[in-house]
């Protein structure tokens, strides 16, 4: 079983910066991911990790704002957001799964989510 719990979101302005880290406790994931779901809207993919090698995959839409990163001694992984803007505003999900991550269908486990709202 895995344990994800999100922290750090917020409400920020457009152009601001956010860090959000997701604290993982059970067995170790193949890869660890961020998704996002705005309101009336379906949950999208933000960005995925491997947690062994380090490979990362972005969004288009986030690609140069946002930074995936693992702490592999923490057990911990952290979505680095830039020049944020108010199409980023969402719930921010962790995710972890046993093999490669390209949907949600792939996931196994959830965090609860964290809010990030970006005013312009």
């Amino acid at each position: 079983q895995v344990h994800l719990v999100e922290s750090g979101g917020g409400l920020v302005q457009a152009g601001d910066s956010l860090r959000l880290s997701c604290a993982v406790s059970g067995r170790t994931s193949a890869t660890m991911g961020w998704f996002r779901q705005a309101p009336g809207k379906e949950r999208e993919f933000v960005a995925t990790i491997a947690w062994i090698w380090g490979t990362k995959s972005y969004a288009d839409s986030v690609k140069g704002r946002f930074t995936i990163s693992r702490d592999v001694a923490a057990n911990t992984v952290s979505l680095q957001m830039n020049s944020l803007k108010s199409e980023d505003t969402a719930v921010y999900y962790c995710a972890a799964a046993r093999g490669p991550i390209t949907t949600d269908y792939d996931v196994n486990y959830w965090g609860k989510g964290t809010l990030v709202t970006v005013s312009s």
